[in-house]
């Protein structure tokens, strides 16, 4: 892969940093739609919404679960994804996520007199574990191909 034809992607949660890499594009979710960042794309600053990031490097695909947060693309080539919470397909406990997507949607049943900021909180929950299911069950599909 040439230096010239790539870009250079960080992702970054509260956590740490999930992914740091040159790669020939990504696939993004924001809050105007998706978008595929190449490289050279002009500068931009953009919401992130909750969905799936696909990554490509060297012919290959990295595939994330990600949950809210900013992208900013600098005028040097630099791709930043500021996230609220992101993971890398093979590290997601499809399980795990589909417990806890029950728990939330259990949750927005109970309550009666729902806030806004509340019912807004529950939802981006409910978001959230439905994308890791969607990206888990997807890397599962193919791993065992």
């Amino acid at each position: 892969m040439s230096v010239e034809k790539t870009l250079k992607l960080t992702v970054a949660t509260p956590n740490g940093i999930v992914y740091q890499d040159l790669v020939e594009k990504v696939t993004i979710p924001t809050a105007a739609g998706e978008i595929t960042v190449l490289p050279e794309h002009e500068a931009m600053v953009s919401v992130l919404r909750s969905g799936e990031v696909n990554i490509t490097k060297d012919g290959y695909t990295v595939d994330l679960a990600l949950s809210g947060g900013v992208l900013e693309m600098r005028p040097d080539n630099e791709l930043f994804l500021i996230a609220d919470s992101a993971e890398r397909a093979e590290e997601i406990d499809v399980e795990r996520a589909e417990i806890a997507k029950k728990r939330a949607e259990e949750l927005l049943q109970q309550i009666k007199n729902v806030e806004d900021v509340e019912y807004a909180r529950i939802q981006a929950m409910i978001e959230k574990e439905v994308t890791r299911l969607n990206v888990g069950k997807k890397y599962k599909k193919i791993k065992t191909k």
